[in-house]
Order: C-alpha cells, then structure tokens, then sequence
C-alpha cells in the first residue's frame, strides 16, 4: 500500500530559509504576591516543607557514606548514593502538579523526584486508595513496620512515612524496599505513585519514557509521562533516538481519531550544569542553552524553554502550561531547567573540577533558603516555623533510618536461606492472552476477511502434495507465514498490542512478515519507525513495563549493536530489578542474514543468549516459527525471537499433518529430534538444521550411519534431558550453528553436555561453527559458514574415522592450535 502524502519536487526544490522562533529563557516574572492567586498558604508550607524533606534525606545519605554515622545513628553503606543536594526546587517543581497516573522517569540520581513525585501523589490521592497500597504492598509488612508508634496519625502522614521508607530501605538494598532491595539507590521506584524506573545508565530513560507516553495515547490513559534526564545525557544515543521518535509527523499527520496529536510527554532536562567532572557549557557540549537542541526537533521546537529551576514556582509555572498544551494534543515538551549541585558527583568525589567560590555563589542562591525568605516576607510563615519544619523532618528522617537499618525488621534478601530467591525474579513465566481485558483490539477488518489470511488457506501446510511430490513455493506455507499466523491472532486478541520497527507497515517488513496486516489495522497498532534500533526497542521497553505488550524488529541482526544499551541493560533487567512487580512483554524479532556481507549477515544469537534475563529461541521450521511466536506473544517475559532470511520461505518438512491452523504454542526451551538415528547426534541452531540433514543424508548413503538430529530451537531456557537422552544412546555429538565459533553459544553446550554424559561419551563433543572471520560476499560465504562437508570432515577427523572418506577441510589440534594464535 503506497503513502497517501505525495512529496512534490516542485516544492521541495523552491529556495528558502528556515526560519527558528524564540525559546523563553527564564521568563517567569511573578511576585508572591501574585502567585496569592493560584496557592494558599498551605500549598506553600507544603512546597517548602517537601524541598527540606529531600534536603534531609540526601544530607543523611551523604553523612552516612561520608562518616558511617548520621545523628548518633551508625551505618555502613557501600553501595552507591549520587546526590542532587541542591536541586530540591526542581524536583518540587516538576512533581506539584502532578498525580498518581501521571508518570516519572528518571535517572542515577532521582532520590528527590521520588521524593517529590510520591509527596505529590500522596497529597492528591484518596485515604482509601494509599491505605490500599500499603496493605497490599508485601502483604503489608512495611506498613506494619511504620504505622508502629503513630496511633491515630492521618493516613497522609503514615503514607509520606511509608514513601520515605520504601524508599530509604530500597537504598540500602533491604528486602522491604519498593523494589526488594534489588534496584537500589540507582533504580529505585514505586509504580503506584506513578514512579517509574530511574535508570543507572545515562539517558537510559530517555527512550524508555517516550514509550511510557505512547502507552498512554495509544490506550487513551489518562496522565502524562515526564522522562527527568540529565544536561549531560543530551549527548547520548538513546536521548537523541527518543526525542526523534517522540516528534515524529505520523501522530499528527497520519494517526487517526483520539490518537492523532503529539505525544504526552515532556522532556525534563534537570541542568545542574555538570556531567560528572565536565561541564556541559564551554566544555564537552556546544548548545551553550541546552533548550536550543528542541530547534532541530520539529517546527514546533518542542514548545521548548529554559526554567529557573531555582525557583519552585517557576518550575510549576511551566508545568501548568506545558500540561495544557498537552491537553490540546500539541507536545511533546521539552524543558531545560536551570539548577546546581551542591554535592559531587558522589559522596567520594571532591569536586576539584570546580572552585569553592562557584560552589559557594549558588549556594548564595540556595532555593531552600531564598523561598523561605519569600515566605516569611509574604508572611506566610514565621522563621520559627520553618525552623520547626527543619527539626520536625529531621526527626523523622533520623527514626526511619533506624527502621531501615534495622537487621530484624528490615532484613536483606537471605540468600543462605532462599539460595534462589533472586534466580525466582529473573522471569515471570506468565501466560496471558490480553494485557488490557477491558476493550476490544481494534482492527480494519474481520480476520476472516483479510487477503493474506485468505491465501494462506489455499496454501499447502506440508511441503509434499500426496503423491510424495514436493509442492511450489508459492503453493506452500512457508516459515513466514507461520509467523504472520501467530502475529495477526495476537493483533485480534490484545487490545495494547502493537508492531513498529523499520518498513513495517507499507513493506510488510522487509521480509513481508507483516504483508497483510497494513490493511488490517490502525496505524497507530502498526507503524513505521525512525532507523533508530535503539529506541526501537527502548519504546518498547516503556510500553511494556508500563502495562502493553510491543513486537519491534530489528531488521539484520547486526543492528542489535546499535541498540546494545536497551538489549543488554534495559530489557533483560527491569523485570528482577523491580522484585518481580514488573513485567516484560517484549518480543524483538532478529533477522539472522546472508548475502549482504559483513555488516548484515552475522549471527549474534550468542551474545544475546549470555546476558541473564532475556529468553532466546530460533526457530528453524513453520510448524515451530508459528508455535514459538505464539508462546512468545502469550508470554509476560523479553523474547529476542532469531530468525534466518535463508529459510523465509521453506515449508513444513517434519510435521506430517503440516502446520495446524489453530492456535498452538511450543513451550520454550524444548528441543526437537528432527531425524531418529542410533550412531551420533547432532544438535543445530537455527538454519544449520538443513545443512546437518544433509549431512546425514551423506553419513547414511555413504557410511551406513545413522545420525540423530535435533534441532534446539531455543537456547535460553534450554531442557538438555533429551540431548542428554540422545547422546546415551549415541555415544557421540556434533553441535552445530551459524554464529561465529569463537565464544558460540554451541561451546556452552558442549561443555554441559559433557558435564552431563561424560561416562557415556565414546569421544569429546565437537562444535563447528562459522569461521572468526568477518562475513565475505555471498559468492564466498560456502568458506565462511558450516556446510555439510564441515560436518562430515569434522565428524571423520575427531570422533569416528569414516571409511575411505576424504577430508576437504581440516580439525586437527595443530590447526585447531593456529587459528587460535592467529585470532581467526
């Protein structure tokens, strides 16, 4: 289906300029007497009172990893603590206005926007609704732990209790932290105050919160989404790769109905003017202001400004417009809020990249003290009561330190007791069928109706007509449409669920995986992206973790490097991070290729399948393509889905009856024997399954062997029972793979394996994988990746000499020794 939006060269090719507007510096004017309009006296106690709470708790975790003792309170902390002393106007600022379904996102050093953002939700929710939440909250035992010794407190004080807390034994890595102890002080979160992950990495958030957003409008949740981010991240990929995907024309131009409009999000540069030791202006950046990058960004300029993020009302000044702007659908927003750190980068750094004069002229400035002056010169307050303020959080602050602290009644996770207790976090191992049960998908179409569905049915499921003939490739059911089968049956049952990568809507993919479902479904359930991996999948992460289920592409598998960050520190991790109260219903499929070279045709399933928490499948048939992305698809848990362009369009070779049209699913981690044999076994990864079929095609004809052949079909999590099973049968094993032999995910198996057979074994498994080489022309690749005379030489030379059999290639030690010296 061709784009409706004609691009005229007439148009195109007319001389001009562009022409930027203004972007307000630090504009907001107004007395506090003015401002007697908007708040009440209380509001701005509250204001006040909220910015020294942040204070307090920051200076405690400094004192405590600075001397181990804070009010004759002694601790050790090792672990990290990254301090925003100083910027408690901006946190204050950007959280006032906001509530429980509004959501934040943050970075290494969020301490006072949880704070803040959970003192605002708290302050606006029902005393129901928090009562609930801590009841609820593991069972309760923190609630038990804080409500001691509070008689009748109001339930808005039990829960600012509650919040601190939470968030102090988070921290400390406490099992009665928000997150179990197991995000700690740099991912601490607590969702049911509408605080999402902050992100250890820099700019982490800033791809994950655009797909918080995109949530949010997709499924017409009430709220905005505000990713706080750092004056240093503005350099990071997958900050620039989110503020493209969060302007992109499509949710203006070509998103219909209540989803056409810009993004709910805003942008909230916390600028303290440092990234660690550099500073941003005049050092390792060029903007000078960092809101002139929103220029580039779209006509709109984000509806960028700089703040004075030393002034809280300022702060919630811009807030109030930008959340009227999003209102009338126009953002996203972008703010560059003007503030300063007083602490280092951490408690161990001693800020010699800066004077002790800079340090003091804003601490001349400091935002506790300057609105405090406000407020008793608008006579608000007297000195006395923000004096008590002081004492009274201090206090407080000093008690739940105790609680915290406190081995008995804030224990670690025991890991001598539950050696598995993290192992129990790693996957959520669900099935669920919609992740929003509440509405019904939409679609263009009745499924029955849509072309391709229609083709398929005329298609042949077994790749031989009855006769033992085998059928045309345009009359057989090829591995692709196994795939679409499954993904359109998930595209009718999950309303949340959507599919975005690069080409994939008018395309069908750049495979034609998703040919038919352009006339399906709504653009906003299928869409085209920006060729930016990394927020691909950095989307979809804030889209899953925020209650969707996302299917993105990663059209060559040699793109996962451009997406590294999201696909080794972002998705495998939330999910044990969070306690297990997040879920993590991604599916990346990975096109493994052939034929482009060495940029576009390597086979990285082995790097994938080393980093813990994500599962890994390969499927290398229909039949286990469609059973394989429909468990994937019902599942709660990250799937990075492999799959060969070289057998797009092979048919059902295994399955006798061929693919079923019914919905099926293939458990993962099962492998499968593909060919019963009793003299060697031969386990393959993805498309080596033909290549090794072949080889016993040769084994038998020529040598009366019989090889047994299964296919993994997954790699992470695997079931080595039936390998296990085989291989006492046999005596012997080759594994085979694509992927490059040198750190091959083939040489785990082998080693399991041997562990696993190690008396049954009649000589030591054998791996034959792709040379270490970079990926030649496909007029070379025969040298490159196994083939089948690989297999059989390999199988001749270092497990059972075959009769009269001429080896053409060679595995011997000695050349075994040479490659490994010369790294190739």
């Amino acid at each position: 289906m061709p784009k409706s939006q004609f691009i005229n060269p007439i148009n195109l090719r007319k001389p001009g300029y562009i022409e930027f507007e203004k972007i307000p510096v630090n504009q907001y004017n107004k007395t506090l007497t003015e401002e007697r309009l908007r708040y009440v006296p209380a509001d701005l106690i509250r204001i006040y009172h909220d910015m020294v709470v942040i204070r307090k708790f920051e200076e405690m975790l400094n004192a405590i990893k600075v001397s181990n003792e804070y009010k004759g309170v002694n601790y050790n902390h090792p672990g990290p603590a990254h301090l925003a002393i100083g910027q408690e106007a901006a946190a204050v600022g950007m959280a006032y206005m906001l509530d429980e379904e509004d959501y934040i996102f943050g970075s290494h050093r969020s301490h006072g926007e949880i704070i803040a953002k959970g003192l605002s939700a708290i302050n606006k929710m029902k005393d129901a609704s928090l009562m609930g939440i801590m009841k609820n909250f593991q069972e309760g035992n923190v609630y038990r732990i804080i409500k001691k010794g509070l008689g009748g407190a109001p339930v808005k004080d039990i829960a600012k209790r509650f919040l601190l807390y939470g968030t102090m034994a988070e921290i400390f890595a406490r099992s009665t932290g928000f997150n179990s102890g197991l995000g700690g002080s740099m991912h601490a979160f607590f969702t049911p105050f509408g605080v999402y992950p902050n992100n250890a990495i820099v700019g982490g958030s800033g791809d994950i919160a655009v797909g918080a957003a995109l949530y949010k409008k997709i499924n017409n949740k009430r709220g905005i989404v505000v990713c706080n981010i750092g004056d240093a991240s503005m350099a990071c990929g997958p900050v620039w790769e989110g503020l493209v995907f969060s302007t992109m024309d499509q949710y203006k131009k070509l998103w219909e109905g209540i989803r056409r409009g810009g993004l709910p999000l805003i942008i909230n540069i916390v600028n303290n003017q440092y990234g660690m030791g550099g500073q941003t202006v005049g050092e390792t950046m060029g903007c000078g202001i960092t809101a002139r990058i929103a220029a580039g960004l779209n006509p709109e300029m984000m509806n960028a400004e700089r703040i004075d993020g030393y002034n809280p009302l300022a702060v919630i000044d811009a807030y109030s417009r930008k959340r009227e702007l999003i209102a009338d659908k126009k953002g996203p927003a972008l703010l560059d809020v003007l503030t300063y750190r007083y602490s280092g980068h951490s408690p161990s750094d001693a800020s010699s990249y800066r004077t002790p004069e800079e340090l003091e002229a804003w601490k001349q400035h400091d935002s506790i003290l300057s609105f405090g002056k406000e407020l008793v010169k608008g006579n608000i307050v007297t000195l006395k009561t923000l004096s008590d303020i002081h004492v009274a959080v201090e206090n407080q602050i000093t008690e739940i330190l105790k609680l915290a602290i406190d081995d008995r009644l804030s224990p670690t996770l025991n890991l001598d007791v539950d050696p598995e207790a993290i192992a129990k976090l790693m996957f959520s191992n669900n099935s669920q069928d919609s992740m929003e049960s509440r509405r019904s998908p939409e679609t263009l179409m009745k499924l029955e109706d849509n072309p391709r569905v229609k083709q398929i049915k005329n298609k042949s499921r077994f790749y031989l007509d009855k006769s033992g003939k085998p059928i045309s490739k345009m009359k057989t059911y090829q591995f692709k449409d196994g795939l679409f089968e499954a993904i359109i049956d998930r595209f009718y049952k999950d309303p949340t669920f959507i599919a975005y990568g690069e080409e994939n809507r008018d395309w069908g993919g750049a495979f034609g995986v998703y040919r038919g479902l352009t006339e399906a479904l709504p653009y906003h359930r299928l869409f085209n992206a920006p060729i930016a991996e990394g927020a691909i999948v950095g989307t979809a992460i804030g889209y899953a973790m925020c209650g969707g289920r996302a299917l993105v592409e990663i059209m060559y598998c040699d793109f996962l490097g451009r997406c590294g960050d999201q696909v080794f520190n972002q998705l495998p991790k939330w999910q044990a991070m969070s306690g297990n109260t997040l879920k993590m219903p991604v599916v990346v499929r990975v096109s493994v290729g052939s034929k482009y070279g060495a940029q576009h045709s390597q086979d990285w399933s082995s790097l994938v399948a080393h980093i813990p928490g994500l599962k890994v499948c390969f499927p290398a048939t229909p039949y286990d393509a469609k059973g394989l992305m429909n468990s994937a698809l019902q599942g709660t848990d990250p799937v990075i889905f492999f799959e060969s362009q070289r057998i797009y369009d092979i048919g059902e070779q295994f399955q006798k009856g061929g693919v079923p049209e019914d919905y099926y699913e293939i458990p993962f981690g099962e492998p499968d024997v593909k060919r019963k044999g009793s003299d060697i076994t031969i386990l393959t990864v993805g498309a080596t399954l033909y290549t090794a079929l072949e080889a016993a095609d040769i084994l038998k004809k020529k040598h009366d062997i019989e090889a047994e052949v299964i296919d993994a079909r997954c790699l992470v999590p695997f079931n080595y029972e039936p390998v296990v099973k085989s291989v006492l049968k046999t005596g012997r094993i080759l594994i085979a793979s694509d992927a490059s032999i040198r750190g091959s995910f083939i040489n785990d198996m082998a080693h399991n394996i041997t562990q696993l057979t190690f008396d049954e074994l009649d000589a030591p498994p054998v791996v034959v994988g792709a040379r270490n080489w970079i990926v030649p022309a496909y007029e070379l690749e025969n040298y490159f990746f196994p083939q089948k005379e690989w297999i059989i030489d390999a199988i001749h030379e270092k497990i059972m000499p075959l009769k009269k059999h001429k080896p053409i290639t060679t595995w011997s030690d000695v050349e075994i020794l040479r490659r490994n010296y010369m790294g190739i």
